[in-house]
């Protein structure tokens, strides 16, 4: 791979992965029309979704701050309310015990944690299904086809109320199961997800931030789950320094892409995105029998 072609694919990466238009189905046509060698790594593909993530930290760093704070002392909590429990066993007496979620940056916590239960395991048993849809442009061009009618219906959807606090934690499960069928390639991620935090009836501003915030851990343990295939990889140093780049731009573009999605879901313009991908999806699909 070229230094070019990194930039290329960093760009990609940092734009469809928050627009959303899907950054694996953009990756896996552009791979197949343009042939550009990636060499099936693992490494890049990592490098460039933590320098999305980068992005995401940057942009919601209070956020992601005051959740860190307020897991650590949830966790203190329910340490103190198992030490409760055990001296009302042995002295007879009834303590109080700490409620454990009582405000809204616990309650995000724990939504957080409850979406990622389905993502992690619809990514994990749907790994190889993944994988080889990746290797053709049929699927990624249904895919995109998908994501636009789901970008369109989100558009009409009228205006919801939800914050952390009203919003349930079946919601959380069902937003964490459309995170996760949305691993296939052309399936948007971003989109998905925010058309599932409106059709659950998200305050707009707050389903692109979970939407943003839920990609942190679905990403962080997709990395941790392909370290072994990193590790078995013989990968020279030039060309860490040349996936490098690409994840510097993935980075960059995907920050910027961020600010612009919170436009973009205010002022309700789905649907030129999803005009785009009933294009390139049609494109797609074309190409595929004719490739």
């Amino acid at each position: 791979m070229s230094v070019l072609e990194s930039i290329l694919l960093g760009i990609v990466q940092g734009v469809t992965e928050f627009l959303p238009v899907s950054s694996s189905g953009h990756l896996a046509i552009l791979q197949n029309i343009f042939h550009i060698e990636t060499n099936d790594s693992m490494l890049f593909d990592i490098m460039l979704h933590l320098g999305t993530l980068v992005a995401v930290f940057i942009v919601y760093h209070k956020d992601i701050w005051n959740m860190i704070k307020e897991a650590l002392f949830m966790v203190g909590d329910m340490f103190s309310n198992l030490r409760t429990f055990f001296l009302n066993k042995i002295h007879k007496t009834s303590l109080k015990y700490k409620k454990i979620v009582h405000n809204s940056y616990r309650k995000f916590v724990v939504l957080i944690l409850v979406s990622t239960v389905p993502t992690g395991l619809i990514g994990v048993l749907g790994k190889d299904i993944v994988e080889a849809a990746s290797g053709t442009l049929l699927i990624p061009g249904i895919c995109l086809l998908i994501t636009g009618v789901l970008l369109l219906m989100a558009e009409l959807k009228k205006e919801g109320s939800k914050t952390p606090k009203t919003v349930s934690y079946g919601n959380g499960l069902v937003i964490g199961a459309a995170q996760g069928l949305a691993t296939l390639p052309g399936l948007s991620r971003s989109g998905t997800t925010i058309a599932t935090c409106l059709f659950c009836g998200l305050e707009r501003k707050f389903a692109v931030k979970y939407s943003f915030i839920l990609s942190i851990p679905a990403i962080l343990g997709a990395a941790v789950l392909e370290i072994k295939d990193v590790i078995a990889e013989p990968i020279q140093a030039t060309q860490v320094a040349i996936y490098a780049v690409g994840m510097i731009f993935a980075g960059l573009v995907g920050y910027i892409c961020i600010k612009t999605m919170l436009i973009i879901v205010r002022k309700k313009k789905f649907r030129y995105f999803a005009y785009y991908c009933f294009v390139i999806g049609i494109v797609a699909i074309v190409g595929h029998f004719l490739v």
